[in-house]
Parts: structure tokens; C-alpha cells; sequence
């Protein structure tokens, strides 16, 4: 299916809603024709000629970089902007490793949908069960489906607004039960599994319970069982480490001070804060060998794999239908078929991935943007999107 133009315009202003959670010269964007071992990507027939004129001028006020990978029927492309960092002209290294953000919720979803076939936990089960003592004794009970679901109504912690305080605070360190304790100073949102708001905190509590059950760091479960069997070299959770380890390019955030905007660097920076929620690390190939071997049922037995496909039958808060699923995010296309899809940002970075169910099309993208936790989505995220809904 080809989507015209004018619905490609209509079809980013409505996902740029629903993600909305002096400079040296451009390098040129370039190219590769083969990935690692098993994540081959053929050209074929597929032109990239929207995708690569999406990246291009990199680096500019919006981006110092982006790396794109798309498949299609017709073939796959892999492409590259910008420069490492803005200290030279040096250009984004091979297999260049970047923060992943939100797109972590899809691994910790898959972790626990595991542990559910192999009948260690239940989605139905209360977390209070397993999780004696982190909710207060009177809380309402809360299930493991609705922590993935968004449909907990676990509140979130309240913390000071404004760039500066967040580089400051840049490497300090938090325990997933810190996080918890501060939210809950809060109100319940709502009543656990009567609407849907998409936060950290349900998949917080989903990375208490991942190393609870199995008796073994959220780190060490998902090189077990997802990272290492499917041989995704770039792919890990940094635990206290405020390092990208490994080749990448830099991130940073815009910032004012004087009334002149000056990029600062973001790419070291401490995770703690998101942990399994939006913490891990990857690479374009990682990502594309985890989602087709997940959308194949090679992750999650098929049966808990329905659950990522399943959107609950709650309102959002705002009243609208439920979107989130367990682990993704879903986009209608025009003529009623979904694109399963999961962004995340963290200061410096913005990811996304997308798939259609039977993985014909598949995109994932990495991002270097200036203003990652922007309330609006940077323009280059908008273009790269817009280049590939056109290639459906």
C-alpha cells in the first residue's frame, strides 16, 4: 500500500502528536549495502531517495546526526548523516551504539511476557504478590498486565522543571525503589484498569518484578535471554554506567544561558532514573533483528505475543480510545491497518521503531537532536517519518 502525499502530511502531524511525549559544515549522508552477520540489507529495487534527502545538511540547529534503516518488499537501505561529534568533521561510526529511550519498554515487555509462558508469573497476577511492601498496604491492587499496559495508575515522581537542574543533577543515582516511593507521594491517577496514561512508572515496577522472579539483575535477564540469543552485539542495559560504551555518536541538548543558545554535550549521562523503562542501549541492526525475530515469535511464544497486539478496552485519560498495547504503540494507517509502533528520547537522542504485524515494512532511526525532550517533535524525526510512511 502507497500512501499519497497529502495523507503522508495528515499521517506525521498525527504521529508527531502521538510521540509528543554556528555549526561546521554537513557531511554528506552516506549509505551501507550489508549490516553485520544476519542482518544483511539489501538494496533491491527499494529507492531511498526520500529517506536519504530526509537526513540530509546534517549537522544543522536541529540535529548534529541521524542513522535510518529501513525494509520494504522492495529492498533495504541503511543511512547515515552528520558527524560524530562537533569537535570535527569525523562521520557517525559503523554500528554506532545510541541510547534507546522509551523503546526499552518493548525488551522489559518481552522479559516479562516470557516469564508468563514459562508460568513463573500471570499478567492477571496483583504485584503485590510478588512485590510485598512497595505499594502501600491499602493500595488497590495493581496487575502485571496493567503495569505494561499503562493502565496501572501508579503515579509518577514530581521533579523540578527546567534544563539546568537536569544537568546538574546529570549523574546522580537512583534505585528503581527511590523512584517508586517518590511517585507515591503523589495521588493515584486513576483506578488501577479503568483508563490508560502512559508513564515510566509501570515499567519501573516491571523491572523490580523481572529481577525478583528470576533472582538475577534486569541487566544480566536481558543478555540472557534476549541479547545473546539473538547475537545483538550493541545491545545492553548500563546499569550505573553514565557511558555509551562502544563506538557512537555524541548527543546534545540545546541550551540558553544569556540569551545565546549553546549545544552541550548529553551523551554521558546516568540512566538510573528510567530503569527499564528507558535506559537501554543499541543500534540500528539490533533493533531490526530483535523486532523481526519478535514479530515472528521467536522472542515470546505466540499466545503472550498476542498481548502486543492487544490494546486494553479502557479510555485515556484525556477521554480518547486507548493506543498503547503491551510493549508498543499503535498507528492507524489510512485503510484501517495498524502500524505497530515505539518511540523514546533522552537527552541528546531520539529513537523509533516500526513495524507492520507481518514485518514487510520495518524502520527503525536514530536521531541526535538538540532538543530530544522537546514538547515538539524535531523537524528531521518529522521528515525522516514523513520519507518513510511514503514508502509503504
Amino acid at each position: 500500500m502507497k500512501i499519497t502525499n497529502s495523507r503522508t502530511v495528515l499521517a506525521v502531524a498525527a504521529l508527531g502528536l502521538a510521540l509528543t511525549v554556528a555549526t561546521p559544515a554537513a557531511a554528506a549522508p552516506g549509505s551501507a549495502a550489508t549490516g553485520r552477520a544476519g542482518t544483511t540489507c539489501r538494496p533491491g529495487t527499494l529507492d531511498p531517495s526520500p529517506l536519504r534527502a530526509s537526513i540530509s545538511g546534517l549537522p544543522n540547529a536541529d540535529a548534529t546526526s541521524a542513522q535510518v534503516r529501513i525494509a520494504t518488499p522492495e529492498g533495504c537501505w541503511t543511512g547515515v548523516s552528520g558527524v560524530r561529534d562537533l569537535r570535527g568533521q569525523a562521520p557517525v561510526p559503523p554500528h554506532a551504539r545510541f541510547r534507546i529511550g522509551s523503546v526499552t519498554k518493548v525488551f522489559t515487555a518481552a522479559l516479562v511476557l516470557q516469564l508468563a509462558a514459562e508460568g513463573r508469573i500471570d499478567l492477571a497476577d496483583p504485584v503485590q504478590r510478588h512485590l510485598p511492601g512497595l505499594l502501600p498496604a491499602d493500595y488497590p491492587t495493581v496487575t502485571v498486565r496493567q503495569l505494561l499496559d499503562h493502565t496501572s495508575g501508579i503515579p509518577s515522581p514530581t521533579m523540578p522543571d527546567g534544563i539546568e537542574w537536569q544537568l546538574a543533577h546529570r549523574y546522580d543515582r537512583w534505585t528503581p525503589e527511590q523512584i517508586v516511593r517518590l511517585g507515591l507521594r503523589n495521588p493515584r491517577e486513576f483506578e488501577p484498569g479503568t483508563r490508560q496514561h502512559y508513564t515510566n512508572m509501570g515499567y519501573i515496577v516491571a523491572g523490580l518484578l523481572v529481577e525478583k522472579v528470576t533472582g538475577h539483575s534486569y541487566a544480566h535477564e536481558l543478555d540472557r535471554r534476549i541479547a545473546g540469543p539473538l547475537r545483538l552485539r550493541d545491545t545492553y542495559a548500563p546499569g550505573d554506567d553514565p557511558r555509551i560504551l562502544g563506538p557512537h555518536a555524541h548527543g546534545y541538548q540545546a541550551v540558553v544561558r544569556d540569551g545565546a543558545t549553546e549545544l552541550v554535550d548529553a551523551t554521558t549521562w546516568s540512566q538510573t532514573f528510567t530503569p527499564a523503562a528507558g535506559n537501554v542501549i543499541s543500534s540500528l541492526a539490533d533493533l531490526d533483528t530483535f523486532m523481526t525475530a519478535l514479530f515472528a515469535g521467536r522472542v515470546v511464544p505466540p499466545a503472550q505475543l498476542a498481548e502486543m497486539f492487544t490494546l486494553p478496552a479502557v479510555p485515556d485519560v484525556a477521554g480518547g480510545p486507548a493506543r498503547y498495547s503491551v510493549g508498543l504503540t499503535a498507528f492507524p494507517l489510512p485503510g484501517g491497518e495498524l502500524l505497530w509502533i515505539k518511540t523514546g528520547s533522552r537527552f541528546g537522542y531520539l529513537t523509533g521503531v516500526a513495524s507492520t504485524r507481518d514485518g514487510r515494512f520495518r524502520m527503525q532511526y536514530s536521531i541526535t537532536g538538540t532538543d530530544a525532550k522537546g514538547e515538539e517533535l524535531s523537524r528531521t524525526a518529522q521528515a525522516v517519518i514523513g520519507a518513510a510512511l511514503g514508502m509503504l
